[in-house]
């Protein structure tokens, strides 16, 4: 793409909707939290399930970091939970 047709682009990015990064990641801890208490399970008992640390859990759910794709596939296996289910928050 050369300047010109960058030029063009950029408009569009920023008339996007700005998304709250940090309340995203809290309101998908929290979800996190929810199955997992749904589940009476622990954090180590998930951490356990996962093969993480206890701590990485922790920062999950409390919305400290943003989970990547393949934690989020463990997160769900371990909650034993479809992935959809994780982002089942309004």
């Amino acid at each position: 793409m050369n300047a010109h047709q960058l030029k063009g682009v950029f408009p569009l990015i920023w008339c996007m909707k700005k998304r709250d990064d940090k309340k995203e990641l809290k309101d998908f801890g929290k979800q996190v939290r929810v199955c997992r208490q749904e589940q009476a399970m622990t954090q180590s008992a998930l951490a356990y399930e996962m093969d993480v640390e206890i701590s990485q859990i922790s920062r999950i759910e409390r919305g400290l970091i943003n989970p990547t794709l393949l934690t989020i596939i463990r997160l769900a296996s371990g909650l034993r939970v479809s992935i959809s289910r994780l982002f089942d928050y309004a």
